[in-house]
Parts: structure tokens; C-alpha cells; sequence
């Protein structure tokens, strides 16, 4: 398996740290509102990649924190007349809400920052001690000038940055790329006691401490939006190698921005959208499928009418799934001819190719059409005298690959029910003795219940609407 680490800037061979295992660290949501659009982008993406390394038969260690303390949980939670820990349940409860719509798997581990205060405070003690760091008037500082490597993540000019931009100006800091470890206490804000005082930490330091307590001080892959490679990454780098002296991550994975139609998502704009303003007018499944169509680092444009489509594509593999186990139903377990063992022997290309694709840098767009080609095979191959074991074959294949992408999970009827089943065997039966008017009348009332009939060489096949 081949992965884009930006580190590098190219492609390298995944090789594990434990043979058989997974390590990976995955940036999850400040808690303070309902995540947006742009945020459903790597969660979903590095979902569907831990997914993929589980079927491959690999113990996947997940590890996606929640920022539970932050400038804009205080600014909000003083607003709204609540506590930081009120707002940030809150809004924890909210996220699995969304994440469960989009068919996001629970982390193996989902750490507060809040829990953690005692393992941050140790941290930055560890790394004043080895001189990386520096305590002003109550606030920790890491020194970046102590740092020789500091920007190899981003590759950014340091000399030419604007320090305004991304990096807060702050008189107390030695140098203007410095950041925060510690922050002083300041009015209504919460606290926590530490040999500087009462403060709290600082962005960056939590997800080191998170990912060294759960997964060690090298960990496997650590992966986020492209818009966190710098500073947020960049400087976990800094402070987590700076203590350890060994590599924080050996691969690191960001995937591309989303715009909305064609420019950049902002309030200001009146195009910012969040997961729950999405889900009132589409299923979530929707966009988590508009969500692997595109290779996850190239930019993805957001639209209602790219939505619609996504609509479409999600209707045709469900109908596909209830055309399988229809035909399941349907079928006899007979022997299967020379060029039926055939075509059941070819459908392991159709799982080689979806490997393919998948092991290319988690290409989900190619592995997404190697699924839409198995349908339209099983549309044109299969129909009611098929026989079973090759129908189940088409079903297995179709259904683990299907699983991997976290797609059509939403349980199904296996077959109609005995009413709708009896009419399309009246039709039949009526189209048989040549009563088109019964027949149609029949086809008429199943269109009015949301069953979609389609007239084929071989035989009947039926969708929902």
C-alpha cells in the first residue's frame, strides 16, 4: 500500500511499526458548535481508510480527540450563560449525532483534552527542563528557535511568514513563531492549577499528549485537513520530537479543502454550512458518498446540485442491493453452467481492482467505480433463472466492498411484502394472457407505493423510488 506523506511530498510504501497493527491519530472537533462540512471531509476520509486497513486484517488503534477547551468554547459558553463543560457535552453528543448520519465508526479511543490536564502540565514541565520551552508571566511558551527542523512539515518560509496571519503576536513571546504550551488564567475563564499558576493548555500540546498516552511516542499515521498542516501539526511536531528525539509520526495525511459553489466556504460569504444544515434537506448517507467520489486530496466543490447527483448514484446501489436480494429469493440452487463458473470465478477481479485502487493512496474515487461496474455486470447477467450460488457470489462481493466504503448500511427489506409480490405475479400472469389494461393498472398502482417497474429480456426488475 502506497501513501501521499506530506512530509516527503511523495509516495511511500505503508510499513506499520508493530507488523499487523495500525497506529493512527485522526484531529477531531473543537466542541463548541455543530461541525461543518469542511470538517465531515476527514472524518469521513480517514473512517473509510481505517475501515479499509481492518479488512485487510490489521488491528486498528483509532484515536480522534475532541478540543474541549478553547478561546471559542469560553467566548460562546460566557454568551450563552453555561460552563465550558456544559457546552462541550453538549456539543460532544451533537457530533455522534452527525458522525452516526454520515456512517462514521466510533473512535477506539475519544480523549478530552479536559482529562488530560495532568499528563499536558507533565509534558511542558519535561520540555522547560530540556530547555525547549519558557514560562512568562504565568503563560509557557515553546521556543521554535530551539527547534532547527521547525517548518519541515509545511515548508514554509519562516523568515517571510506574516505572523499576523496564522500565529498570534504576543509581546511576552522571545520570538514571533513561538506558541503557546500554557495559558494564564484570565476573568470567567476556567482553570486548572500548575506550577505557573491557574491556566489552561494551549491548542497544539493536547493532541501530542493525547496521541504519546494512547499510542506512544512514534505513532504510525497522523492525519487531518489540510488547513491544520500548519501550525497545528507542524508544531505537535516541534514539541512531541523535541522531548522524544524520535519521529512524532511517519506518515502524515491531510486531505483537500472543500469550497462551496466554486469559493471558499465562510459566514461572511452566506455559504457556511454545517452537517446539521445539510441533513434537513439530504439523507447524511448522501454526502458521505459525495464525500468519497473525489480523491481525497484534490479540492472537492460543494453543491446542492453535486449533492443531487451523489442522490442518484446512492439510489442506484440500493436498488442494486434490493435487485440482489430479490433475486435470492427468486433463484433455484441449480448447478451452474461452464460460463456461469466462469463469470462467478471472474468476480475476484472485481476485488483485486477495488484493492487496487484503495492500496493507491486510498483512491476511494476508482474503488467507488469498481463497485458501479460490478452492477451494471449484475444487471446484465443476473435474472430470475440464474442460479443462486452465483447471485450470492454477486451479492458477497458487492456487499464487502460496499462495507469498506461505510455505504448503503441502512438495513433494507430483504423482498417485497406478500401484497406488492402478489400484484407483480397478477401483472405477469395479466401481461401472459395479453390484458395490458389489468397490466398496466397493476404497474400504476406500484408506482403510486414508490415500486419502480422495469420490463426486461430478462424478466421483471423492480426499484424503489
Amino acid at each position: 500500500m502506497k501513501l501521499y506523506n506530506t512530509l516527503t511530498r511523495k509516495k511511500e510504501e505503508f510499513i506499520p511499526i508493530h507488523p499487523g497493527e495500525v497506529r493512527m491519530y485522526c484531529c477531531g472537533p473543537t466542541v463548541y458548535n455543530y461541525f461543518h462540512i469542511g470538517n465531515a471531509r476527514p472524518f469521513i476520509i480517514f473512517d473509510v481508510f481505517r475501515r479499509y486497513m481492518e479488512y485487510k486484517g490489521y488491528k486498528v488503534t483509532y484515536v480522534q480527540n475532541f478540543t474541549d477547551i478553547d478561546d471559542k468554547m469560553i467566548d460562546r459558553a460566557l454568551k450563552e450563560k453555561t460552563t465550558v463543560a456544559a457546552l462541550g457535552e453538549k456539543f460532544i453528543k451533537e457530533y455522534f449525532h452527525d458522525a452516526d448520519g454520515l456512517g462514521i465508526k466510533r473512535a477506539t479511543v475519544h480523549p478530552k483534552a479536559t482529562e488530560h490536564i495532568s499528563q499536558i502540565v507533565d509534558f511542558t514541565e519535561k520540555l522547560i527542563e530540556k530547555g525547549l520551552a519558557y514560562e512568562a508571566s504565568g503563560d509557557v511558551y515553546f521556543d521554535t528557535s530551539k527547534s532547527p527542523d521547525y517548518g519541515k512539515l509545511s515548508r514554509q518560509n519562516l523568515d517571510e511568514l506574516d505572523t499576523g496571519a496564522r500565529v498570534d503576536v504576543d509581546e511576552k513571546k522571545r520570538n514571533p513563531m513561538d506558541f503557546a504550551l500554557w495559558k494564564a488564567q484570565k476573568p470567567n475563564e476556567p482553570a486548572w492549577d500548575s506550577p505557573w499558576g491557574m491556566g489552561r493548555p494551549g491548542w497544539h500540546i493536547e493532541c501530542s499528549v493525547m496521541a504519546n498516552v494512547y499510542l506512544g511516542e512514534t505513532i504510525d499515521i497522523h492525519a487531518g485537513g489540510q488547513d491544520l498542516t500548519f501550525p497545528h501539526h507542524e508544531n505537535e511536531i516541534a514539541q512531541s520530537e523535541g522531548l522524544s528525539g524520535k519521529p512524532f509520526a511517519n506518515y502524515w495525511i491531510h486531505n483537500g479543502y472543500i469550497n462551496v459553489d466554486n469559493r471558499k466556504m465562510s459566514k461572511s460569504l452566506g455559504n457556511f454550512f454545517t452537517v446539521r444544515d445539510i441533513s434537513r434537506e439530504y439523507d447524511l448517507e448522501i454526502v458521505r458518498l459525495f464525500m468519497i467520489s473525489a480523491h481525497y486530496r484534490n479540492p472537492i466543490n460543494f453543491s446542492h446540485e453535486l449533492l443531487d447527483q451523489a442522490k442518484s448514484a446512492l439510489e442506484r446501489l440500493y436498488n442494486a442491493k434490493n435487485n440482489l436480494l430479490y433475486l435470492m429469493d427468486k433463484t433455484e440452487d441449480r448447478e451452474m453452467t461452464q460460463e456461469e463458473s466462469k463469470i462467478y470465478d471472474g468476480l475476484a477481479g472485481y476485488v483485486g481492482d477495488f484493492e487496487k485502487a484503495m492500496e493507491d493512496d486510498i483512491n476511494t474515487a476508482d474503488a467507488l467505480s469498481v463497485i458501479f461496474d460490478l452492477v451494471r455486470e449484475a444487471n446484465t447477467l443476473l435474472n430470475t433463472k440464474s442460479p443462486k450460488r452465483l447471485v450470492q457470489k454477486f451479492y458477497d462481493v458487492f456487499k464487502t466492498l460496499t462495507d469498506v466504503l461505510g455505504i448503503l448500511q441502512k438495513e433494507q427489506e430483504k423482498s417485497l411484502d406478500e401484497e406488492i409480490q402478489e400484484l407483480i405475479d397478477k401483472r405477469q400472469q395479466a401481461r401472459a394472457n395479453k390484458d395490458w389494461v389489468v397490466a398496466d393498472k397493476i404497474r400504476d398502482d406500484l408506482k403510486e407505493r414508490g415500486i419502480i417497474l422495469e420490463d426486461t429480456p430478462r424478466g421483471v426488475r423492480w426499484s424503489r423510488k
